[in-house]
């Protein structure tokens, strides 16, 4: 019978974290998701935060066309 490995896994390599995406220009939708993950992040609220990011990625594609 053989004995268990016991050496450990390499690292994990992280990368950095992406630049948060922007708004379309003129877009009163994307202006109200700025300013609600701008509020969020100074207070705290990193996850609301991500919620926005999220949704400001998705929101011209959707409607503009735009990557």
């Amino acid at each position: 019978m053989r004995s268990p490995s016991t050496t450990m896994d390499p690292p994990v390599q992280l990368s950095l974290p992406r630049t948060p995406p922007a708004p379309a220009p003129g877009c009163d939708v994307c202006a109200a998701l700025t300013k609600q993950r701008t509020e969020a992040y100074g207070a705290g609220d990193l996850s609301a935060v991500s919620d926005c990011n999220v949704e400001l990625a998705a929101h011209p594609k959707k409607r503009f066309g735009v990557r």
